[in-house]
Order: structure tokens, then sequence, then C-alpha cells
């Protein structure tokens, strides 16, 4: 079966706790703090893997999660990070937030890899908040927590032609008869509803990737049909072979049919509207074929588009299409990304990171990235952490921030679910 959507939850590894911790040594009564650092936790990575073909395996497993670092220990002991957690897609992945549908990368060589979920930062032990003045901190900092987010998988099929053309035109079949794939084929339409790959082997020195191709209707690049899962996999093709149904035993026109796929093909993109294509005129043993072939040559070739009568149920004629095919492919580069990656940077100082002031009634609510992380990491109960919470909303603009909104003595002020008396 081919899987090309999937969506799945991951979750880098939190940060480990920093230790609160004081020498004990015999002749030493007096110690200092040494408790250590937490480790960082792990991220979630995504490897390209040529040898996977499709989402399969994340149709059963929807969670991952990275290690989580070690808490620290006594004697400045740090502890251990998190393990990184690597996925493998196969090549032609494309990854997208869940929430906002941006693209997070666009997964194409093999061995290529991205960062999608960081781990949590280890905290700080108390070791690290010794100063001359407090010498004996007793708080230590929590780990943050790791990055995470839904997303989804799109496998944009990496073919080397594609083999498009309305339903019904025999296109399973001519994959059957080219190459070992044996897709399931039925008289009515849309019978293919995913693409079916298998390679073309002409010789030992030559083969390309066929893909078979769902079929397309009118209105299609407005998401009619299959309309947007047909085109997503006619992306990353070289070149088209387009099939059209050249008896027209069904009572459709096959030039018109041309025109009317590739009107589609240009409204959805204009750049794929111009990879090169050849026609297969299927279905050339049937009555009416011959003229409707002449037709289509008249029509096409003078503007450089060449036809092929060939016949998937008699096996006849495909010998000199999939030559041009070769000739063709030798001649083209290969396609870039279709898409371009959108660079998404991790930064962990929260001193850069945003926030927000809004009013609740006379309350003022301060909210964002950077106060959510400060309130992990600071613990409410222990009077030197609450200072050093406080001088952390100054260094970082906070208190500034509250006094041009207006803020007196005694005002409220809310982070998160907790509210504080503001007092300069």
């Amino acid at each position: 079966m081919f899987v090309d959507v999937a969506k799945i939850f991951i979750k880098g590894g939190d940060g480990g706790n920093g230790a609160v911790s004081f020498r004990r040594e015999k002749y030493v009564p007096r110690g200092g703090p040494d408790g250590g650092d937490g480790g960082d936790g792990g991220d979630i990575i995504f490897v390209v893997d040529p040898g996977m073909r499709t989402l399969m395996d994340f149709r059963y497993k929807k969670h991952y999660r990275a290690e989580s670092g070690h808490n620290g220990g006594p004697s400045n002991m740090k502890g251990r990070d998190g393990e990184d957690l690597i996925i493998r897609v196969p090549p032609g992945t494309v990854i997208r937030d869940f929430e906002t549908g941006k693209v997070l990368a666009d997964l194409t060589h093999p061995g290529q890899r991205k960062v999608l979920a960081r781990g949590g930062r280890g905290g700080k032990g108390n070791a690290r908040f010794a100063t001359s003045t407090r010498q004996t901190p007793r708080f230590a900092q929590p780990g943050e927590k790791g990055e995470e987010r839904w997303v989804v998988l799109e496998l944009k099929s990496i073919a080397d032609v594609g083999l498009i053309g309305f339903p019904n035109v025999g296109k399973s079949t001519i994959l059957s008869v080219l190459t070992s794939a044996r897709p399931k084929i039925a008289n009515y339409p849309f019978t293919t509803l995913t693409p079916n790959l298998g390679v073309v082997e002409v010789d030992r020195e030559h083969s390309f990737i066929l893909a078979d191709i769902p079929g397309l209707i009118e209105g299609a690049h407005k998401g009619l049909g299959l309309g947007h899962d047909f085109l997503r996999h006619i992306e990353r093709t070289r070149m088209l072979v387009h099939v059209v149904d050249a008896s027209g035993i069904e009572g459709r026109d096959p030039v018109q049919d041309f025109y009317i796929i590739n009107q589609e093909l240009h409204a959805y993109s204009a750049e794929l509207a111009q990879r090169p294509q050849i026609v297969a005129a299927n279905k050339c043993d049937l009555p009416g074929a011959e003229h409707n072939v002449k037709r289509l040559k008249e029509e096409l070739e003078p503007k450089g588009i060449k036809v092929f009568p060939v016949s998937a149920t008699q096996n006849q004629g495909f010998k000199e299409l999939v030559w041009e095919i070769l000739r063709m492919l030798e001649k083209l580069p290969p396609v870039e990304s279709f898409e371009e990656e959108v660079a998404e940077t991790y930064d962990n100082t929260l001193e850069q990171e945003p926030f927000e002031i809004t009013r609740d009634g006379d309350v003022y609510v301060v909210s964002g990235p950077a106060v959510d992380r400060l309130m992990a990491s600071v613990n409410l109960d222990n009077y030197d952490s609450l200072q050093y919470f406080q001088r952390a909303l100054r260094r970082r603009g906070i208190i500034d921030a509250l006094k041009e909104k207006g803020i007196q003595n005694g005002d409220t002020v809310r982070i998160n679910d907790v509210e504080f008396e503001f007092i300069e």
C-alpha cells in the first residue's frame, strides 16, 4: 500500500533539573553549593532514508518523543543529555506544521537531516547561582520543556516519469505492462486512488522510475475530485507521459482531453505545465483509434509533442515509447525542490524572546515565550529564587514595559496562573 500523507506528534526531550546540593566533607564544615546542572533533552531529527518508499510506518505509530535529560547531582555532577530520536522518512517527504500549514522541511536528498523539535535546556544547579553576597543559594532551575508540535508528512513521489490523463484511459495497465508493479485495476473512474511506482528496466544499463498517478478531472486545481492529491505527485517528475484513449470508445475526444488536462496543469502550476510531455495514444487496437491517432499527430507533433500509438492489452508499441523516454531523460536535469524550505531558528536566549502585556480589567497580564520559560525556571516557594525572578523581570525589560502601560504600586500582575502585587 502507498501512504502519501501522515499526521504525527513530535516532542523533544525535557531538560533535566538542576540540583540543590552542598559540599559535605569531614574538614569542610561550611562547604559551598555544588549542585550540578541538568542534562539537555534530546532532539527530534528527521533523516532521509533512500530505502524507504512510503509513509506506511507512520500509520501505526503517531507519537514520537526524544529522551529527556537526566537531573544534575552533587559534586557539580552534570546530568546526562538525552538521546536524540532519529525519524527516517523516504526521499520526497515534505513536512508541514499542522496548525499553520507552513513548510518546515523539504527532504529530498539521501542522508539529508532536519531538526524539527529541539530538546529543552537543562536547568542550572544551585552552584551556578552563588555570588559574593549570596553564598548559599538553596534553589536551582528546573529543566526546560522540549519543543512539541503536530506535523503533517506529505510524500511527493520521486519518479522520473509520470503517467497522466483522465481516469480509465489505461495508465495502470500500461504501468503493469512496463514494470513489475501490480496496481489494482477496474473499469470505473478513479480506480487509482494513490500513485503506484514501478521501475522500467530497459536493459542492464538503462532504467527509470515510472509513476501511475491518480486520474484527473476538470476543476482538479480547485481541489475537485482527487484534485490536489493528484497534482501533489507530479511536482517532482522530470517529464510526463500523457495517456489518452485513442479509441474514443467512451464518447471522449482524445484531442480535447489532451488540452483539458493541460489546462488543469497550467492552472495549478505554470512551471509544471512546461514539463516536457509525450503522448501515449492507448487502445489503438480498437476500431476508430487509427483516425484519432492521425488527428493527434497532426495536432501535436507540429508543436514538438510526439505521439506513440500503443495498446496496453495487446502489449504493442511500447518499445518505441520507452526508448524515446530514455532519450528525453538523458537531456533533462533532475528536478529541484519544488518548495522553498522555511528556515526555522531555535534560540534558547530568553532575553531575545517576545512578551506581551494586556489588560484583564484591573489586572495586567504578561504573556509570551519569555515569561513562560522564566516561570518554568523559578521556585516560587523559595525566597532566593523569587529574588532571582524579580531581577530577571527587570533585566528582560518587563518591569519597564509595565511602567509604560501605567502600572502603579499595589496593582495586580498576572503571569500564567500566578498573580503578584506590583511594588516598585
